[in-house]
Protein backbone atom coordinates (compact mmCIF):
# COMPACT_ATOMS: atom_id res chain seq x y z
CA UNK A 1 0.00 0.00 0.00
CA UNK A 2 2.15 3.20 -1.77
CA UNK A 3 0.05 5.83 -0.20
CA UNK A 4 1.08 4.39 3.97
CA UNK A 5 4.55 3.23 2.80
CA UNK A 6 6.77 4.64 5.92
CA UNK A 7 4.23 6.99 7.33
CA UNK A 8 4.89 6.87 11.00
CA UNK A 9 2.09 5.88 12.97
CA UNK A 10 1.32 6.55 16.98
CA UNK A 11 -0.60 3.86 18.54
CA UNK A 12 -2.10 4.77 22.18
CA UNK A 13 -3.50 1.86 23.09
CA UNK A 14 -3.45 0.12 27.18
CA UNK A 15 -4.58 -3.52 25.84
CA UNK A 16 -1.32 -5.50 25.07
CA UNK A 17 -2.36 -7.72 22.56
CA UNK A 18 -4.71 -4.83 20.56
CA UNK A 19 -1.44 -2.91 21.00
CA UNK A 20 0.58 -5.75 19.54
CA UNK A 21 -2.11 -6.27 16.66
CA UNK A 22 -1.80 -2.76 15.37
CA UNK A 23 1.64 -2.38 15.45
CA UNK A 24 1.63 -6.02 13.45
CA UNK A 25 -1.06 -4.30 10.85
CA UNK A 26 0.86 -0.93 10.69
CA UNK A 27 4.17 -2.97 9.69
CA UNK A 28 2.14 -4.96 7.07
CA UNK A 29 0.84 -1.65 5.51
CA UNK A 30 4.09 -0.21 5.34
CA UNK A 31 3.89 2.03 8.27
CA UNK A 32 5.94 2.92 10.64
CA UNK A 33 4.71 2.36 14.23
CA UNK A 34 5.23 4.88 16.75
CA UNK A 35 4.66 3.24 20.22
CA UNK A 36 2.40 1.57 21.43
CA UNK A 37 1.98 3.30 24.35
CA UNK A 38 -0.29 2.45 26.99
CA UNK A 39 -0.74 5.69 28.72
CA UNK A 40 -2.40 9.37 28.40
CA UNK A 41 0.66 11.00 29.74
CA UNK A 42 3.12 9.07 27.38
CA UNK A 43 1.02 9.60 24.37
CA UNK A 44 0.97 13.46 25.20
CA UNK A 45 4.72 13.32 25.18
CA UNK A 46 5.17 11.13 21.75
CA UNK A 47 2.29 13.73 20.31
CA UNK A 48 4.68 16.39 20.30
CA UNK A 49 7.53 14.54 18.28
CA UNK A 50 8.56 15.63 14.58
CA UNK A 51 7.93 13.54 12.08
CA UNK A 52 4.30 11.99 12.82
CA UNK A 53 2.17 11.26 10.21
CA UNK A 54 -1.26 10.33 11.94
CA UNK A 55 -2.21 8.85 14.64
CA UNK A 56 -4.54 5.64 16.12
CA UNK A 57 -5.75 6.15 19.81
CA UNK A 58 -8.03 4.04 21.78
CA UNK A 59 -10.92 6.23 23.17
CA UNK A 60 -10.17 4.90 26.75
CA UNK A 61 -6.74 4.70 28.07
CA UNK A 62 -6.48 2.60 31.18
CA UNK A 63 -9.85 3.84 32.42
CA UNK A 64 -8.72 7.68 31.43
CA UNK A 65 -10.14 9.40 28.16
CA UNK A 66 -7.41 10.07 25.55
CA UNK A 67 -9.19 13.45 24.19
CA UNK A 68 -6.25 15.55 25.94
CA UNK A 69 -3.38 13.33 23.23
CA UNK A 70 -6.36 13.69 20.44
CA UNK A 71 -5.84 18.27 21.29
CA UNK A 72 -2.13 18.09 21.45
CA UNK A 73 -2.33 16.26 17.83
CA UNK A 74 -5.21 18.38 16.37
CA UNK A 75 -3.53 21.23 17.04
CA UNK A 76 -0.53 20.33 15.41
CA UNK A 77 -2.39 19.28 12.46
CA UNK A 78 -1.70 15.53 12.62
CA UNK A 79 -4.46 12.97 11.59
CA UNK A 80 -5.75 10.57 14.16
CA UNK A 81 -8.39 8.00 14.08
CA UNK A 82 -10.20 6.78 17.27
CA UNK A 83 -10.83 3.02 17.85
CA UNK A 84 -13.18 2.06 20.55
CA UNK A 85 -15.45 -1.08 21.32
CA UNK A 86 -19.02 1.66 20.83
CA UNK A 87 -18.02 2.90 17.22
CA UNK A 88 -18.55 7.01 16.41
CA UNK A 89 -21.49 7.19 18.91
CA UNK A 90 -19.34 6.38 21.65
CA UNK A 91 -17.15 9.73 21.26
CA UNK A 92 -17.95 12.98 22.67
CA UNK A 93 -20.26 15.14 20.19
CA UNK A 94 -17.31 17.20 19.43
CA UNK A 95 -15.27 14.67 18.37
CA UNK A 96 -17.90 12.49 15.94
CA UNK A 97 -17.19 12.81 12.21
CA UNK A 98 -13.74 11.73 12.93
CA UNK A 99 -12.54 8.28 11.52
CA UNK A 100 -13.26 5.66 14.11
CA UNK A 101 -12.93 2.05 14.14
CA UNK A 102 -14.69 -0.17 15.78
CA UNK A 103 -12.91 -3.26 17.94
CA UNK A 104 -12.74 -5.59 16.74
CA UNK A 105 -11.50 -4.47 13.16
CA UNK A 106 -9.39 -5.90 10.60
CA UNK A 107 -6.34 -4.79 8.55
CA UNK A 108 -8.39 -3.21 5.58
CA UNK A 109 -10.69 -1.01 8.58
CA UNK A 110 -7.65 -0.14 9.94
CA UNK A 111 -5.97 0.90 6.44
CA UNK A 112 -9.12 2.36 4.92
CA UNK A 113 -9.57 4.80 8.06
CA UNK A 114 -6.16 5.86 8.04
CA UNK A 115 -6.27 6.55 4.52
CA UNK A 116 -9.33 8.63 4.98
CA UNK A 117 -7.31 10.36 7.86
CA UNK A 118 -4.49 10.86 5.99
CA UNK A 119 -6.96 12.22 2.85
CA UNK A 120 -5.40 10.00 0.38
CA UNK A 121 -7.94 7.83 -2.02
CA UNK A 122 -8.29 4.31 -1.23
CA UNK A 123 -8.16 1.59 -4.06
Amino acid sequence: MSALKDRRVLVVEDESLVAMLLETMLEDLGCVPVGPVASVDEGLRLAQEDGLDAALLDVNVAGTPVFPVAEALEARGIPLVFSTGYGEGGLPENWRGRPTVQKPFTEAVIRDALMRALGVATV
